[in-house]
């Protein structure tokens, strides 16, 4: 039981961090402290993304189900959860190329938000 706890707990962080990733600037309209958390999260997120690297959470989470006694599966965890829901067709490298994308747009019209409260209130 102890096992499938931290192996929830670990999918359970993974997708919150992608959620952070996405989303998290918009904290930052609130509490501008939060940007210096979110820009290196936006960074690592699409460095693997356009990298085509493994986040070292999908070898945890992986050995965990092991653990478990279950299978582990192959790709990462966009793959297995995400896409399966957004693509069945599987992950791409052309579709992770597009994801980070995504992920630098949103974040950029955030943070142009940002800016210009910031800049509105000093000028």
């Amino acid at each position: 039981m102890l096992v499938y706890g931290l192996l929830y707990a670990v999918v359970l962080i993974h997708l919150l961090f992608i959620a952070f990733v996405l989303l998290g600037g918009v904290l930052a309209l609130r509490w501008r402290r939060v940007v210096w958390v979110h820009l290196p999260a936006v960074a690592w997120g699409v460095i693997v993304e356009v990298m085509h690297l493994q986040c070292p959470l999908t070898p945890l989470e992986n050995s965990l189900r092991r653990a478990a006694g279950e299978a582990g599966y192959s790709g990462g965890f966009i793959e297995q959860y995400l896409l399966t829901l957004l693509y069945p067709a599987g992950l791409t490298p052309q579709v992770q190329l597009w994801l980070g994308a995504v992920v630098v747009v949103v974040n950029a019209l955030v943070y142009g938000m940002v800016i210009w409260r910031v800049l509105r209130r000093t000028g």
